[in-house]
């Protein structure tokens, strides 16, 4: 069981990012699999909770692919941004964003 994350970069303040997810060895329908990130000198913390409306999450069952769509992004945003599962104890080694002021 794996998963990989891809899509970040570096960023000025204001712009967009897309990243996924991608499941391997089990199914992403009826899983717990969710975003989270970790800032630098932060705790995790779950992407949709931090993003106050500015981020979506969206599922694709039939890639067994979880996307993350990052708007607006602020400095504060800057973090590595990985996708966990709880229940399976696993998590990816997760893609760095930048945003830059």
């Amino acid at each position: 069981v794996r998963l990989v994350e891809s899509g970040g970069g570096f960023v000025q303040a204001g712009e967009s990012l897309r990243l996924s997810c991608v499941v391997s060895g089990f199914a992403l329908s009826g899983s717990d699999v969710k975003w989270a990130r970790r800032g630098p000198g932060k705790g995790p913390e779950w992407v949709l909770s931090a993003g106050q409306g500015r981020f979506t999450i969206t599922r694709d069952n039939a890639e067994n692919t979880l996307w993350l769509q990052l708007n607006n992004l602020q400095p504060e945003d800057t973090g590595l941004y990985y996708c966990t599962s709880t229940s399976l104890g696993i998590s990816g080694p997760g893609t760095q964003v930048t945003v830059s002021p």
